[in-house]
């Protein structure tokens, strides 16, 4: 067996390349709260026009991107309209609650892709008894629908119907990139429409941390207020923007070798007996392990042992993600493993 780690278990288990690294330690770093680092200011502006929008701001996380654009859209007993299986549902601690006092209204959509008629069926009207709707989210590509890219026309319709409703709008990003190469649409007309939008460096990019939100002026004046509320500045952060910028420049396009190599791998899994795959749009594969007779936590562990790691989601459900970190000549190497699983003797 081969020895090194196949890390399928998420596009965050990225690692900065040799180069990046090099961008990183010959950064020009200046104090990025009073907007003195223009590694930083370079990188927000970059990504402001990428995403066709005025104004951005750099923040650590994905997930502060998501929360600070709840907490500016919304005050507290006011209810967000996205996706059941959205990522502000699943997998932020319940920050929307704790910290903008939200409620959320969850949507029953086709692999995290929901409906214009939908949106008008949630949103409520005005009334002292109920929340007052106040802010429609988008997850573009969709993680737990399979990394799923939404499609333009129902993307414009859903902006169109919260407009309609005078609806803010915002678009969880993350992996908005991979849509991006998937689609050849560019990330602005992805973004069209919406109030908020970011995207992250972590994932699919290659960057060891941080995301950019982007929105109006006023919107990211409010942000920044907020950035400060919950940790402020960076300081010297021209060292982590160099690496964002090193990735819009080199790994960008790179991203469909990831989806090249995502579909190989479900083409090699739908093969094996017992394992059911979902569709593939960009770098996630969804399958189930319950016709092989293991649950997905044994069947991960197993896994691991033979030197592949992957995520249980429960109910026979195993995610793989493919990333940077992950060449395309290991995806063999990771079916062999399955099969070897497959055929353990329970």
């Amino acid at each position: 067996m081969h020895n090194s780690l196949i890390d399928l278990y998420s596009d965050t288990r990225t690692k900065p390349t040799p180069a990046m690294r090099r961008a990183m330690a010959e950064a020009e770093v200046g104090d990025e709260q009073v907007g003195e680092d223009p590694t930083v200011n370079e990188l927000v502006r970059r990504v402001a026009a990428l995403l066709g929008k005025e104004d951005a701001v750099f923040l650590p996380s994905g997930t502060m991107c998501n929360e600070i654009a709840l907490l500016v859209h919304c005050r507290a007993g006011e209810e967000v309209i996205t996706d059941a299986t959205s990522h502000i549902i699943n997998f932020e601690g319940g920050a929307p609650a704790a910290l903008s006092g939200v409620m959320i209204r969850p949507l029953q959509g086709k692999r995290g892709i929901y409906s214009a008629a939908q949106v008008e069926a949630a949103v409520r009207s005005e009334s002292r008894y109920a929340p007052r709707t106040r802010l429609v989210e988008v997850e573009q590509t969709a993680n737990l629908g399979g990394g799923a890219v939404w499609p333009l026309d129902t993307l414009d319709a859903v902006v169109a119907a919260a407009k309609r409703h005078r609806l803010a709008l915002h678009m969880d990003g993350a992996r908005l990139m991979n849509a991006v190469v998937a689609s050849g649409v560019p990330a602005a007309r992805h973004a069209q429409g919406f109030d908020s939008v970011w995207i992250d460096f972590s994932k699919g990019l290659g960057c060891p941390v941080g995301a950019a939100l982007a929105g109006s002026k006023s919107f990211i004046a409010e942000a920044w207020r907020w950035k400060q509320r919950l940790g402020g500045a960076m300081r010297q952060a021209g060292i982590l923007a160099a690496a964002g910028l090193y990735a819009l420049e080199h790994h960008v396009e790179r991203l469909e070798e990831d989806h090249i190599a995502a579909s190989a791998l479900a083409v090699g899994l739908a093969g094996i007996a017992g394992v059911t795959v979902e569709p593939v749009d960009t770098n996630i594969v969804y399958f189930n392990v319950a016709g092989t007779g293991m649950d997905d936590a044994t069947f991960a562990q197993r896994l691991r042992d033979q030197g592949v790691r992957v995520g249980a989601f429960g109910g026979g459900r195993i995610r793989a993600v493919t990333h940077l970190d992950v060449p395309r000549e290991a995806i063999p190497r990771a079916l062999d493993a399955v099969r070897r699983v497959v055929g353990q003797k329970s």
